[in-house]
């Protein structure tokens, strides 16, 4: 049996209580954190609460040699774990289907997604959401500035009235997180400084902070540690502006502007 368990969004808690439960039972415990992490724990604290033994695979342990993951689960119960929903954005569907191919029952035991808690926290209504996109850092996709493909899916989004999550580019082997307020560098620089859009940082800890403003003036603002999404409205429902001024700070002129 393969397991794959999602963590949730902050620390060592945020799991599921089945998750937790499943996970106290498994023979053998994998986990990758090069997609994303949790930013309230580390693996030896993971661990120590737990009271398991976590092997932490790279990317390549993990897409291109899963053996020691499958051979573990052809001959008892192993669990994969990943932080936030092991099956959302970052999707392990490769090793999955290797292990129905050998004949291993899977399981998926949910847990929250960034996409969630920026929906939650924005007060923008998670049915108004269209495609999501990535941010990368300028040299991991080899060009300047911002990639065309980003901002066509923002403004594909924006003439249908719906909102984008803008994922933040993460290179763990590195230790790069981007921050909010680069990631609005680079879209105030090379492409609409005017635009509202919304930071959502460290989503799932207890003190989560959600800033909304134009991208030139979140450029200048301290945002504190990772991890950090991007929210870029489309149309607003009344409901929605109120949300992002009372809640984010908006400028109730740049709110306004988006009232549908």
């Amino acid at each position: 049996m393969l397991t794959f368990i999602g963590l949730g969004l902050y620390d060592e808690r945020s799991i599921t209580v089945e998750g937790r439960d499943i996970l106290q039972e498994a023979d053998a415990v994998f986990a990758e954190f090069y997609t994303s992490k949790l930013a309230g724990a580390t693996v030896d604290e993971l661990e120590a609460y737990h009271d398991i033994d976590i092997d932490v695979r790279d990317r390549e342990g993990t897409e291109q040699h899963p053996e020691p993951i499958l051979d573990a689960a052809e001959d008892g119960h192993a669990v994969f774990l990943t932080a936030g929903d092991t099956m959302i954005s970052t999707t392990h569907v490769d090793l999955r289907l290797r292990a129905h191919d050998r004949g291993i029952d899977t399981r998926v035991v949910h847990g929250t997604t960034a996409e969630a808690a920026a929906s939650s926290l924005t007060g923008l209504q998670n049915y108004r959401f269209g495609k999501a996109t990535t941010l990368p850092f300028p040299y991991a996709h080899g060009g300047e500035g911002v990639p065309d493909s980003m901002t066509e899916t923002i403004e594909a989004n924006r003439e249908r009235g719906l909102h984008t999550l803008v994922f933040l580019d993460i290179k763990a082997e590195k230790g790069d997180y981007m921050t909010a307020d680069v990631a609005a560098d680079l879209l105030a620089e090379h492409w609409e400084p005017e635009t509202l859009a919304v930071a959502v940082c460290r989503a799932g800890s207890p003190e989560p902070l959600v800033v909304a403003d134009r991208l030139d003036a979140l450029t200048q603002r301290e945002f504190g540690d990772p991890l950090h999404l991007l929210v870029v409205p489309g149309s607003l429902h009344y409901l929605e502006r109120d949300a992002l001024v009372g809640l984010a700070d908006a400028p109730e002129d740049a709110a306004d502007e988006l009232l549908v």
